[in-house]
């Protein structure tokens, strides 16, 4: 049989065939990295076991602070002067919670009953007593959480280190959004004030 042949015969076997395609590059797109706190809610979420809704971060992700450093935080908007107030202690503090002898656990439950408690009852200025835990292994773990625990609060608009006089940075300030109730009776006061009228009276 010649090679004509067998070439006639393979093709009668499998018929034309039709060279391979350059193997197409398949590029992945990149996927954003969800923050440590968005990962937290949402194995809250699945587990179903925090039934309070509580979805600050568990200590894993918590990164330390030192014990004696000053913790400093304000949302974009909040005036200069209002954070000055705040780091001064020159507002009047309507609730206070002490973390001492609470294990992380414990401390994460009463933040967040706390600050939904003052929420509640329209508290604009509270303070938190989480220790410098300068003795502690690791160190500063109480005031670590705490820090990053305000950072998940939308309602918090900022926090500062206390002055010396409310315990210094073993102590937070922290400023609380008006709830909602509260912005409407300002808003609604502020109304009733512009609509005043202000002209002298005619005789």
């Amino acid at each position: 049989m010649t090679e004509e042949d067998d070439s006639a015969l393979f093709r009668q076997l499998v018929g034309d065939v039709e060279p391979l395609k350059q193997k197409a590059v398949v590029r992945k797109r990149q996927v954003a990295v969800d923050s440590p706190a968005l990962v937290e809610r949402r194995r809250v979420a699945q587990a179903g076991q925090d039934k309070s809704g509580n979805y600050l971060a568990r200590q894993e992700f918590v990164t330390l602070v030192k014990p004696w450093e000053l913790l400093s935080y304000k949302r974009d908007g909040v005036q200069h002067g209002v954070f000055r107030n705040l780091k001064q202690g020159r507002y009047n503090i309507d609730a206070t919670i002490d973390l001492h002898r609470r294990t992380v656990e414990q401390a994460r439950e009463e933040v967040f009953n706390f600050l939904h408690e003052c929420l509640e009852r329209d508290i604009r200025c509270a303070m938190i007593t989480h220790g410098k835990g300068q003795h502690r292994d690791p160190p500063a773990l109480l005031k670590s959480c705490v820090n990053h625990w305000l950072h998940q609060v939308d309602e918090v608009l900022a926090f500062h280190s206390a002055q010396p006089r409310h315990g210094g940075s073993g102590s937070s300030y922290v400023l609380l959004r008006k709830s909602r109730s509260q912005a409407l009776k300002n808003r609604e006061k502020f109304s009733k004030f512009r609509g005043r009228d202000t002209s002298p009276s005619r005789n």
